[in-house]
């Protein structure tokens, strides 16, 4: 038989934004105890009244709990409740101290006040027409998304995601859902296709709906291109798409047939020499990436056929005028790169450490500003920007500052119609741009430009669909000069010497007999032998013997999300060690504390941040319901409800590492790491490190992953469009 308790929520100790499930204490009438409540709620927040119906229950780590199975919610009636509510973070620009304020001054009268005469609240001190605002909004919001969190409540879905629905859906979210629930997979960060698919079914979508195979296949892949692929050949789109949507064939088919009449998806034939006859085959695009693959296409052969701004010179005479001018000795491949650098329009530097890219880069700068000519120089992230920018004393903006990108007005200002005013562009860490990216830089480039892109080709490709360096090169339509001599300056540092092993399939070398080494491995068998090695290394060994800040200084790089040394348990760990302290954000499993260093996951245009930036928590503001950010001493302030776009930093994956360089990197490899184990990201991982690299963990490990160079295969036809073979468009 349910038992029913009355209580007063009195604070909320965790809360899963995934699934809604949360544990708080709540003051129940007739105990003198505070009474542990679990269950799956639309919200909760210190101060609500609760009429509760379900059972007792034994914890065996957390005792007696009582499970909620049904609820009713009332607002607080008394003062102390009120003031808890308030006080609460639930209303955006009131806090614990404007709390105490307004009851101070409304008592019993404060809801009322705030739902009906808000303007009352300007006799409370502190509290101006501005922030009046604030309350009103909020408060508005608020009243809004509980409608939505009662929608989905009585439909049997947990309400966990309300807030991310309103956000983008607003007050028309509630119409949204009825009509096609299935767009929640596409529209909202963090909202896959089974939670889309899971509310369709409480909304009465069958299981054969028009609506839910279409969104289904649209969402596979938009899924598919998160791992790389441009496209997906057919074959294979209908067999994942049948196993996620338990559909036949036929109904697949159609439905990819039904997105391509309606243009949200491309299709396109693709020829193929099969034991001497030809094959077709047919590739499904998202139609972006299907536009952004032919524009680069046609952009590239722009670039190559059109007659060059920069004016002829003699290359003998400029090859001896800018050694003399930067006195250096370049070496036969830099002078082949510099030649190229004069000779062509559109041309591919690609090498590895310490193979004189940086050199290259400043000669060809030279000659170029000798000729007076406009010169701009890029980068994919603000951290290879300002690498860029130390190493040539020539100014470099990331790829989307150069372009202007503007979401208020409309995205990329600078494009085919307002192209790039420069003679020469220069674009440095190429292996991270992705098909879309590169599509658009491309577009605002001068035809009569002249191109130079740098690159490692062996480090990991983009994080975004597309493969561009590497398919770039290979289909040889443009000159590549390929750097592999390691000069003497590099050669001096381990790191180097190991990266360059690793890239040939050669285990590094960790027993160099000398003091100075800049590259070390901890044999530790297990993942809690590393990570308790890992932490120790962190804390201590490496701040105390080389003088390096621990948070700042030194970046842990790993291979997995999950388990033991996997980003999010190590972060908790690192956390614990580095910055421990009460209080902060509690977001699902994860606390933010003030001090914590976190990094962006997803490009927020508004606020001139994109993904894989790292930054600081400078402040928490519990009454605006904000947190300040410092990204290179640039504050930045963020909602509560904008934190899923945050994560914490103190150690991240090898892939979101890309691009940037750190003093002091330290990497676990471990057999569990198995199915991540390959050569580019072990070798992405060691290139990262400037003056130190620890790897930490199972020598047959780093075996496995050092002789494993099967890259994940990328689907991408860039490379045949290039080549100019046999690809078009299905009727």
């Amino acid at each position: 038989m349910p038992k029913r308790l009355k209580g007063q929520v009195e604070r909320v100790t965790y809360f899963n934004e995934e699934n809604g499930y949360v544990v708080a204490k709540a003051k129940v009438n007739g105990r003198r105890d505070l009474v542990v409540i679990t269950g799956n709620f639309m919200h909760l927040s210190p101060g609500e009244v609760l009429s509760m119906q379900g059972e007792w229950t034994t914890h065996p780590k957390y005792g007696r709990q009582f499970n909620v199975t049904e609820y009713k919610t009332d607002m607080p009636g008394t003062v102390y409740g009120i003031r808890k509510y308030l006080g609460s973070g639930l209303i955006k620009g009131i806090g614990p101290v404007m709390a105490e304020r307004i009851v101070e001054t409304f008592g019993e009268r404060a809801l009322d006040i705030i739902e009906h005469r808000i303007n009352r609240l300007e006799t409370v001190e502190g509290i101006g027409k501005k922030r009046i605002e604030m309350i009103r909004s909020a408060w508005e919001s608020q009243k809004d998304i509980r409608d939505v969190m009662i929608f989905l409540n009585t439909h049997g879905i947990s309400s966990g995601y309300a807030s991310k629905i309103f956000k983008v859906y607003g007050k028309h979210a509630v119409k949204i859902l009825k009509e096609n629930p299935f767009r929640l997979a596409t529209d909202i960060f963090g909202i896959g296709f089974t939670t889309a698919d899971k509310i369709a079914k409480q909304l009465g979508f069958s299981k054969n709906s028009k609506k839910r195979l279409e969104a289904g296949v649209l969402f596979l892949l938009h899924r598919l291109s998160g791992e790389g692929h441009t496209h997906y050949p057919e074959e294979k789109l209908v067999s994942e798409s049948m196993k996620i949507l338990e559909a036949e064939t036929d109904s697949i088919t159609r439905s990819i047939e039904s997105l391509a009449e309606k243009q949200l998806i491309v299709t396109e034939n693709i020829v193929t020499a099969a034991e001497g006859s030809p094959a077709c085959r047919r590739a499904v695009f998202i139609k972006q990436l299907y536009s952004c693959e032919a524009g680069i296409t046609q952009n590239i052969n722009d670039l190559i056929t059109f007659s060059k701004s920069i004016r002829n010179i003699n290359i003998g005479k400029a090859m001896d005028w800018v050694q003399g001018e930067l006195s250096i000795r370049l070496a036969k491949k830099q002078i082949d790169a510099v030649r190229a650098a004069i000779e062509s329009k559109v041309m591919v530097i690609t090498g590895g450490p310490g193979t004189g890219k940086t050199t290259i880069i400043s000669a060809v700068l030279a000659i170029f500003q000798k000729l007076g000519i406009d010169i701009v120089l890029s980068a994919p992230t603000g951290r290879a920007a300002k690498k860029m920018s130390e190493a040539t004393g020539f100014e470099a903006k990331t790829i989307h500052r150069l372009l202007e990108y503007s979401l208020t007005r409309g995205g990329f200002q600078k494009n085919d119609t307002h192209p790039l005013s420069c003679d020469l562009i220069i674009v440095d860490e190429a292996s991270m741009i992705d098909t879309t990216l590169m599509h658009h830089l491309l577009k605002a480039i001068p035809k009569t430009a002249t191109l130079i892109l740098v690159g490692d080709v062996n480090q990991l490709p983009s994080v975004g669909a597309g493969n561009v360096l590497s398919d770039i090169i290979s289909s040889g339509i443009v000159p590549v000069v390929e750097l592999n001599e390691i000069f003497r300056q590099a050669q001096q540092s381990d790191i180097v010497l190991n990266a360059h092993l690793i890239n040939k399939g050669i285990a590094p070398k960790t027993t160099r007999d000398s003091p100075d080494t800049d590259f070390f491995f901890i044999p530790r068998e297990g993942p809690d032998k590393a990570l308790s090695t890992i932490l120790e290394l962190v804390k201590y060994r490496i701040p105390e013997k080389f003088g390096i800040d621990p948070v700042d200084d030194i970046q842990v790089l790993t291979p997995m999300h999950r388990g033991l040394t996997g980003a999010e348990n190590m972060n908790r760990e690192l956390q614990k060690n580095l910055n421990p302290g009460p209080g902060g954000i509690i977001r699902g499993d994860r606390t933010y504390l003030a001090n914590d260093k976190v990094m962006q996951i997803k490009n927020n245009y508004d606020k001139d941040i994109f993904n894989g930036d790292i930054g600081r928590i400078t402040k928490i503001m519990p009454d605006d319901q904000e947190v300040v950010i410092s990204f290179s001493n640039r504050n930045v302030h963020y909602d509560y409800q904008d934190l899923d776009e945050i994560v914490p930093a103190y150690a991240i994956s090898v892939h979101k590492s890309q691009g940037s360089e750190y003093p002091a990197v330290i990497m676990p490899v471990l057999t569990e790491h198995y199915v991540m184990l390959q050569r580019n990201l072990i070798y992405t991982a060691v290139t990262r490190g400037r003056k130190l690299v620890v790897l930490v963990g199972e020598r047959k490990a780093l075996t496995i992953g050092v002789k494993n160079d099967k890259t994940l295969k990328r689907y991408t036809l860039l490379k045949d469009r290039l080549k100019g073979q046999s690809v078009s468009a299905a009727p």
